[in-house]
């Protein structure tokens, strides 16, 4: 397919998403508008990869959690690499690695390399994980052969590589390969491509390998002054990096974070801070940086809450221990950190015990109803408290 002159972005994304309908192209979800499309020949196209010695010697790959990936991500696991898949939206965190089961079968593998194996058989991967990413696999609306790549409009797999690059999962050498067909193969002008937008050195489609050979520098962190107020709402981790890249020293103003904070500012309010939700009044309750742990086994000692929260990336700051009533808090660096611990930890067991996990909250200094000022509570307040 051709792009014509003078299209934007949304122009080419609508092109290839009608063709593909129409010509019948088009695979499971559909329709293929505003997703990344799957396509009949997905899994020939993701059988390329073998041809390719990046994907050889990679010992830990990255492939996004689209429905045209899955072959991917099957031979992934496969090949017995360690996979990383994003979560969905990044509403629980960056991503999650995928753990098959001993000695699991080649239809368990087929499994865990769908959508529903994402969620039952994975350990979610946080910011403070020791990460080193060999190969970044991306889905794709359209691409060319120059390696500028168009995604769905929403920014996410942008974000995703800038999150890695900031962490230190990824550099510029990392290679990114995406997976599409040949008709998602276009001309996508110069002018269209921005320094946020990711590239791409391989394109695998059902016919062809496409060894780009594109020199452009991609993003070596998140660039904040592209982030939206309202982006930075809706992704819990992205809110803990800001925190850290700000305690750092390093510039984080947002796209829109002065409008913002005029527009929240009433004339009665005090100014509040910018893209944070307003403060509560006094008496209420207000979020804390600490997550409530209940009903621990009577025989259960720290070191083992201590390994279990490990093992899924949640390490709090601090733990408060509180054996004899079966509990325990744990303290983060911020609400965003505490909230997505809450996430992690949900269905988490010690022994035969279930464990319950909430955000726990801290009563503002004056409690109007005579309580100690300061005092944990969760969210909501289970029987064994």
């Amino acid at each position: 397919m051709e792009s014509r002159e003078g299209v934007s972005k949304q122009d080419i994304r609508e092109q290839i998403w009608d063709y593909m309908e129409s010509q019948n192209i088009a695979d499971f979800p559909r329709p293929v508008h505003h997703r990344i499309p799957n396509f009949k020949g997905s899994y020939r196209a993701c059988q390329n990869i073998k041809d390719l010695e990046v994907f050889a010697r990679a010992q830990e790959v990255k492939v996004d959690p689209d429905k045209p990936l899955e072959g991917m991500r099957l031979l992934a696991l496969q090949s017995k690499k360690m996979l990383l898949v994003p979560t969905p939206r990044l509403r629980t965190g960056l991503f999650n690695r995928i753990t098959p089961p001993p000695g699991a079968t080649k239809g368990v593998l087929r499994k865990c390399a769908t959508s529903q194996g994402v969620r039952n058989y994975s350990v979610p991967v946080g910011l403070d994980s020791r990460v080193l990413v060999d190969l970044v696999m991306v889905g794709s609306v359209a691409v060319s052969e120059k390696g500028w790549r168009i995604g769905k409009g929403e920014g996410y797999a942008d974000l995703e590589y800038a999150m890695m690059a900031s962490m230190g999962a990824v550099s510029q050498g990392t290679p990114v390969v995406t997976i599409v067909h040949d008709c998602q193969v276009v001309d996508i002008p110069d002018v269209l491509v921005e320094d946020h937008d990711l590239t791409v050195d391989y394109i695998l489609t059902p016919t062809r390998v496409i060894t780009t050979g594109c020199t452009r520098p991609r993003p070596a962190g998140v660039m904040w002054s592209k982030v939206s107020c309202e982006m930075m709402g809706r992704i819990p981790i992205l809110r803990s990096l800001r925190s850290r890249e700000k305690q750092a020293g390093k510039d984080v103003t947002l796209q829109d974070e002065h409008q913002h904070a005029v527009e929240t500012r009433s004339p009665h309010t005090a100014p509040p801070r910018p893209c944070d939700p307003l403060q509560p009044e006094v008496g209420e309750d207000v979020p804390s940086n600490s997550v409530y742990v209940g009903n621990l086994p009577g025989d259960a000692r720290v070191s083992e809450l201590k390994r279990a929260l490990g093992e899924r990336g949640v390490a709090p700051l601090r733990l408060t221990w509180q054996g004899p009533q079966h509990r325990a808090f744990l303290h983060y660096p911020d609400p965003a950190e505490a909230q997505r611990a809450v996430s992690c930890l949900q269905g988490l067991h010690l022994g035969a015990n279930t464990l319950r996990v909430a955000l726990a909250r801290q009563q503002r200094t004056r409690d109007l109803t005579g309580g100690h000022a300061g005092e944990l509570h969760p969210v909501s307040r289970p029987s064994d408290l």
